[in-house]
């Protein structure tokens, strides 16, 4: 469906050739180039983009940040360029994928934020105090354990 323009002619009928069922047209082989396929890449990720813009006008501007309300349509996205990527071996990720999804968050999502407080590692200092403390303190303990062992006494 993405294809349509130009590349495939689904109505065009094959001239010459029987119409038994067994016989069928010469299959012409295409030498994909580099640039062909990039630029094959281009104008159906273009298309994707659109799709994806056209099912995003029937979300209103209160559920833009609603994942269960968004995911269909981003899913849609990224399912469209990794498989037309895939389909043309033009492996993915790759810089175009990554600018159309780079634009959908800068024009449908840049105004979410998370509900949730956003954690971040504690300064170095802070974290090498809490990574130590534990590690020095094993012997002190074993140290203690031992010590009120050789005491000799039953415990109760």
């Amino acid at each position: 469906a993405l294809l349509g323009t130009g590349l495939c002619h689904v109505g065009a009928e094959a001239e010459g050739f029987g119409q038994d069922a067994r016989t069928s047209p010469p299959v012409a082989e295409f030498n994909w180039t580099a640039q062909l396929v990039e630029e094959t890449y281009a104008n159906i990720t273009q298309k994707c983009w659109e799709f994806f813009v056209d099912l995003m006008r029937n979300v209103t501007a209160s559920e833009l940040c609603e994942w269960k309300v968004i995911s269909r349509p981003y899913s849609l996205l990224q399912a469209c360029l990794e498989g037309w990527a895939d389909s043309l071996r033009y492996g993915y990720p790759n810089a175009l994928a990554e600018q159309y999804i780079f634009q959908s968050h800068h024009r449908y999502f840049h105004n979410c934020t998370l509900e949730h407080q956003v954690y971040f590692d504690p300064p170095e200092d802070v974290l090498l105090a809490m990574i130590i403390a534990p590690i020095c303190l094993i012997p002190f303990l074993v140290t203690l354990v031992i010590w009120r062992s050789k005491d000799g006494k039953a415990q109760p």
